[in-house]
């Protein structure tokens, strides 16, 4: 994929997004949570091990603090094995990597804000 048609997909995921990644949208976006800034659906270029350019578009991204949030719906049930590589990646390229599933986002805010508290 080239840029500008990476770049295309990514903002058709804005314009699409889920339930969940709206309401954590509405708590995070223009600086709202602790003062950070956030980007959504993030774009992360890497080099597999022939060093070919490959991208991860994170749900949302913390730059400052080289957070990484994930949004898991069900799909996410039946990916356990690639989550894992792409986490093992973007650890690799110093960022920390935090995931909550979608109930967490509706109805239990309050530890998920500890949760991002603690590693922002």
């Amino acid at each position: 994929m080239k840029n500008k048609e990476i770049l295309a997909f990514a903002r058709q995921l804005r314009k699409n997004q889920t339930a969940a990644e709206q309401f954590f949208w509405e708590k995070v976006r223009n600086r709202r949570f602790l003062g950070k800034k956030f980007y959504r659906q993030y774009i992360i270029e890497h080099e597999d091990l022939l060093g070919d350019k490959k991208f991860f578009i994170a749900d949302f991204c913390c730059w400052e603090s080289r957070l990484i949030v994930e949004l898991d719906g069900g799909v996410h049930l039946f990916q356990k094995d690639y989550d894992h590589y792409r986490e093992r990646i973007l650890k690799d390229l110093g960022f920390s990597v935090i995931r909550f599933n979608n109930q967490e986002i509706f109805y239990d805010w309050n530890t998920v804000a500890a949760k991002l508290v603690e590693n922002l």
